[in-house]
């Protein structure tokens, strides 16, 4: 990996090394360095890509934190991790920052075998405070005296696991920092009771004072063994005034809301909050994007944002739409002619594109917020009552929903329809992202079916395909961005459930692709043509359940059958095959050909697909060796 030299970067930024130098800048350099910080973020993620409204709104915290604590002996996580940039600069990683989420270069989220400052990786919304409280736990056990602090936004406190996280700070650790990163946002404006209520919250610094009066007061008439019912007196005072007091029944210390962006103030609150030997939380107002208008005006586009143009924040559009937009249009077109389609997300409409879908019918759409285990079984309910709602999440986070899908989905026959967006790699974002587990995942859970289209046609067929069916749930699994560009047709085909397509008709090979591999199978066909094989080429386009009758047909004829999958080969669609074939007599050797049994790093789709072998060079390579072993 190349590092820039350090004389690109701007005079204070340059001499930021580690946390230790941050702390040596005098305090009125500090703003200088949030804006020398802000350049080269807009200026670099503008030739990366990247999260860059996130990071710009975390500028003064994160300058603040690493002015008050010691990392990485005080342990700093972040929720989601997301706004991890402004930490990792100023930890020592300033000059690789152009390298973040490039083939070998630094992680766009914290990673733990990255630099010791990263205290814990994650890249999943809700992970900050059970995984801190865990660590400070182990810190208590251990008769140690460091900090931990969780720093999450406003949107993961719609997460269950940060709400089970807070039901149980008080009762493990004494001494624990919390910091609610209040910006309205997450990916999307943020849904539900409480992003209302933090937006209901005001100034309450007085209540600072008066829990320290009060307290103070109460221990001079009594001593300090009643400093407990001092605390409970200031939290009473609080909640007649303010809405904070939701905190205090969790056992936390409020202070805020105060300015993100003022570091003195931040950094004399956080000193203050240090010296607490009780679980607090400070709650700051930031704005997503901060510093850079086109960030401001469309903290949703540059939330994760590619390449774009500093002086507008324009992007290339591509001319041809994505699976995301197909999936939006062909929903709102099938909710135009069926009353009872419903649409829900967790907190990714745009992502997701069913945007497009809440314009048309809002009263249909729900976006439950960061809350994949209640979007699955909310869709349940709905489903329950003869409705027909499709959940679109993320693979990479439906991978929450499994214990739903299985226990209050399948199980109860419910016609469910699972869409799970970004399957398969997802090359710049990393091991956190790819969707690369949900066949193997789900492919053991009775009733489901799973399919996935080779191009954008076949989706519009599968979508269609989901909607009449009835018998149980369904999902359905497609690839970031575009396809092959292939025309929606005019009128939807039906498709049989469980029934490949043969597309090529062979003798020697037998080829079965599951969805994009499509394409890489029709490459390798044509090399293994040349040099005389005759290579059948199969559209598996379901996983579950597979076509054993054109599996049986093709492994009795053939010398060889390969299948192909955007997938871990691990359980996923290959190993559905070997088990369809495993007591039949009389066929063929299976070769499988997917994802190998580890997490992928970030990098291009290209650099990943040469590393592991996913190309039809070495696809036609390792058949051939597979039939004639050296």
């Amino acid at each position: 990996m190349m590092n820039s030299p350090c004389n690109e970067l701007p005079p204070l930024l340059r001499e930021i090394h580690s946390p230790a130098d941050v702390k040596a800048l005098p305090s009125d350099k500090l703003p200088e360095l949030a804006q020398e910080i802000r350049s080269v973020l807009v200026d670099t993620l503008s030739k990366t890509g990247g999260h860059l409204a996130p990071n710009l709104g975390v500028v003064e915290l994160s300058i603040a934190l690493h002015s008050v604590f010691d990392s990485p002996k005080d342990k700093i996580l972040f929720d989601v991790s997301h706004q991890s940039y402004v930490h990792k600069m100023l930890t020592g990683r300033a000059d690789k920052l152009h390298t973040i989420r490039q083939f070998e270069g630094i992680s766009g989220f914290m990673k733990r075998s990255e630099s010791p400052h990263d205290a814990f990786g994650a890249g999943h919304a809700g992970t900050a405070l059970s995984a801190a409280l865990g660590m400070a736990a182990a810190r208590d056990l251990d008769g140690e005296n460091y900090h931990v602090v969780a720093v999450a936004g406003d949107g993961a406190f719609t997460c269950g696991t940060t709400l089970e996280a807070l039901n149980n700070v008080a009762q493990t650790s004494r001494r624990f920092i919390t910091i609610l990163n209040d910006n309205e946002w997450s990916i999307d404006k943020n849904v539900g009771a409480l992003a209302k209520y933090f937006a209901s919250l005001q100034a309450t610094e007085t209540f600072t004072w008066l829990r320290d009066k009060t307290e103070g007061f109460i221990e001079k008439l009594a001593g300090s063994e009643v400093r407990y019912q001092a605390r409970k007196l200031a939290s009473t005072a609080r909640g007649m005034i303010s809405p904070a007091s939701l905190f205090g029944q969790f056992g936390l210390s409020y202070y805020g809301p105060v300015d993100g962006h003022d570091i003195p103030k931040l950094i004399k609150l956080l000193r203050i909050i240090k010296r607490r030997n009780e679980p607090t939380l400070l709650h700051i107002i930031t704005e997503k994007g901060r510093g850079y208008q086109p960030a401001i005006d469309n903290p949703s586009k540059f939330h994760g944002v590619g390449c774009y143009s500093i002086s507008d924040g324009s992007t290339q559009k591509n001319a041809t739409p994505t699976y995301s937009e197909i999936f939006a249009r062909t929903l709102t077109e099938m909710a135009g002619d069926d009353p009872k389609v419903t649409a829900i997300t967790a907190a990714m409409p745009t992502g997701t594109m069913l945007s497009l879908f809440r314009e048309k019918y809002p009263k249909r759409f729900f976006d439950v917020g960061i809350a994949e285990e209640h979007a699955a079984i909310f869709a349940a309910g709905m489903a329950s009552e003869g409705y027909k709602p499709y959940l679109a999440v993320y693979s990479t986070f439906m991978q929450r929903c499994i214990d739903m899908i299985q226990h209050d989905i399948a199980l109860q026959d419910l016609p469910v329809r699972l869409c799970m967006d970004r399957a398969g790699l997802s090359p710049d974002d990393g091991p956190t992202h790819h969707g690369l587990f949900d066949i193997a995942m789900m492919r053991a859970i009775p009733k489901l079916v799973i399919m996935q289209p080779r191009d954008e046609a076949e989706f519009y067929n599968m979508l269609h395909t989901m909607n009449a069916y009835n018998d149980g749930p369904t999902a359905i699994r497609y690839p970031r961005g575009t396809g092959t560009g292939a025309a929606i047709p005019a009128q939807a085909e039906l498709l049989p459930i469980g029934r490949a397509e043969t597309l090529q008709d062979g003798t020697d090979i037998a080829l079965f692709a599951l969805g994009s591999m499509n394409g890489l199978a029709e490459q390798a066909a044509r090399l293994l043509e040349a040099q005389g094989y005759s290579v059948a080429l199969i559209n598996a386009r379901f996983a579950k359940p597979v076509d054993k009758n054109s599996l049986l047909r093709y492994a009795r004829r053939c010398k060889i059958l390969c299948t192909l999958e955007d997938h871990v080969v691990s359980g996923g669609f290959g190993s559905a095959v070997l088990e369809a074939l495993h007591d039949e007599p009389d066929t063929c050797p299976v070769e499988l050909i997917g994802w190998p049994d580890t997490f992928i790093e970030h990098g291009t789709a290209d650099l990943l697909h040469h590393k592991y072998g996913l190309t039809p060079e070495a696809v036609a390579d390792r058949i051939q060796q597979r039939l004639h072993p050296s």
